[in-house]
């Protein structure tokens, strides 16, 4: 990605921007799942509830 950190003008930016992300090389396909390092959220207890 291009660095626009100078260029103020919104739309200047925006175009720099595109065409640097047309220019870049495409990205290779997944090697995992999505999500597969996140923190996983244990499922509640079935049953009666707690409180």
């Amino acid at each position: 990605m291009a660095n626009t950190k100078s260029i103020t003008d919104k739309t200047e930016r925006k175009k720099i921007k595109r065409a640097a992300r047309k220019k870049a090389a495409p990205k290779g396909p997944r090697t995992g799942a999505r999500g597969e390092n996140k923190a996983k959220v244990k499922k509640a207890a079935r049953g009666q509830s707690k409180r």
